[in-house]
């Protein structure tokens, strides 16, 4: 048993339901996903980093305690956020973490008991429509109605915790409850690069092709981490064309459209191109509060409007962040019996509040504010193109996020595709400018002003 997670879990899963009241258990503990153990170290999964850190302070002594008991050793317990305990479409039982996909030769249909790798959250009837998302919603529910006769690709950009990742599954789901035998490969782009090595690794690209290029529907998530990857790129555009001219789906998501994308072939960006392109924006204030309402049904603690607009006007950014605030209320107000107030809101979000303040001004903001200030395109900051009416604005585009933002210099040089010495350079160019050039100091000013409202 010392070996096998998932037989360690249900025992230690066991024993904690017995010790906790039934609230702490299924708030706390029942949606907990045994992912690995070795020797030392186990793993599980969570669904968020405001979950793992809860556990991690309220309950890691009492779950190593018991995991100790059952394997007569201790283990080190890690907590990794992104894995919910998912439910297949149709009936069945819970399912753990993702599974990897198997080579086309050992593949078996999946059965009701089967392991489903959809968050069974992430469906179109939990999907929160809105004025930013309300398009992007209708292409993807046709998607789901008339695979690879609707729109094909279809692609869908937008920032972090906007919903792609959700309406890929729910594409997926729709499809499945409707047709269940349908071969559906959802995974991201470093999972799909992932398998197209270990398939290289282990001489096996005959296995890898089939699995993938025999499937009904393609989705994957954040394409734009293929830049720069020339082999996976080429193996990705022949994948591509074998789906599309079978007239199968394809839906892909990124943080950007395709043009944008620095260090993608042109040939892979103009066939993303050749369907249907649809942008997420941030959501509204209204749909921020209806998304807040809908979230706190899941939760026996209630939040009064009063709050709710509280939290919605003030974390703007993305959704994961409004759904980890309203955790983190829930959670106190479990553990402690207090009620939800507007000012117990302010206090214990205060953190977030002012994280959020200062990440809303974010690389991707200043190099598209900075694009349009100098008329270049927006993929010319990610570009290796160095023409001066291009590589100037590109460095002042590095200086203000040196000076505006909390971002490392690698972490900024990544988001340029630039290591962190070019980022160095390029503020310190702009800075000795600055000193003898009025006009750049001008220009500078403006683009600040307009960054801080």
């Amino acid at each position: 048993m010392a070996g096998n997670i998932h037989a360690v879990w249900e025992e230690a899963s066991r024993r904690l339901r017995d010790l906790l009241n039934a609230d702490t258990y299924n708030r706390w503990i029942a949606s907990i996903v045994p992912l690995r153990m070795d020797e030392s170290c186990c793993w599980l999964g969570v669904s968020n980093e405001m979950f793992s850190e809860w556990l991690a302070n309220h309950y890691l002594d009492i779950i190593s305690r018991n995991l100790q008991e059952v394997t007569g050793k201790a283990h080190k317990v890690v907590f990794e956020s992104g894995h919910e305990r998912a439910l297949p479409v149709s009936g069945g039982g819970e399912a753990a973490a993702k599974p990897v996909p198997a080579p086309a030769s050992e593949e078996k249909e999946r059965g009701d008991s089967e392991p489903s790798p959809y968050n069974r959250r992430f469906t179109f009837d939990t999907f929160v429509v809105g004025e930013n998302n309300k398009f992007t919603h209708a292409a993807c529910c046709a998607v789901a109605k008339m695979p690879g006769k609707a729109y094909n690709p279809l692609f869908i950009h937008g920032g972090t915790g906007l919903g792609k990742t959700h309406l890929l599954q729910a594409i997926a789901q729709d499809v499945l409850a409707r047709k269940k035998r349908s071969r559906i490969e959802y995974l991201s782009s470093e999972e799909f690069a992932n398998n197209f090595i270990d398939a290289l690794r282990d001489r096996a690209l005959p296995k890898f092709r089939q699995h993938f290029r025999n499937a009904d529907i393609l989705l994957i998530d954040d394409v734009h981490f293929f830049t720069g990857k020339e082999q996976l790129q080429e193996e990705f555009f022949h994948t591509f064309n074998a789906l599309y001219n079978a007239h199968k789906q394809i839906v892909l998501a990124s943080d950007r459209p395709p043009h944008e994308i620095g260090g993608l072939e042109k040939r892979l960006v103009s066939r993303f191109e050749w369907g249907l392109t649809m942008e997420i924006q941030p959501p509204d204030l209204e749909t921020r509060v209806a998304i807040l309402s809908k979230k706190q049904a899941d939760h026996a603690i209630r939040v009064d409007e009063e709050t709710l607009f509280f939290i919605a006007g003030h974390i703007k950014s993305n959704i994961r962040r409004l759904e980890g605030a309203l955790i983190r209320l829930v959670s106190h107000s479990s553990v402690t019996g207090t009620p939800i107030t507007r000012e117990l809101a302010e206090k214990l979000l205060q953190p977030m509040l002012d994280e959020e303040a200062g990440n809303f001004l974010s690389i991707e903001r200043i190099q598209r504010l900075v694009a349009e200030f100098y008329d270049v395109r927006l993929a010319d900051m990610t570009s290796q193109r160095r023409p001066a009416n291009i590589a100037f604005p590109r460095q002042v585009a590095m200086f203000l996020c040196r000076k505006l933002t909390d971002n490392s210099s690698p972490t900024i040089g990544e988001a340029f595709n630039r290591n962190h010495a070019t980022i160095l350079h390029a503020a310190s160019t702009v800075e000795k400018r600055l000193e003898t050039d009025s006009e750049l100091r001008q220009a500078i000013s403006v683009l600040e002003r307009k960054l801080r409202n």
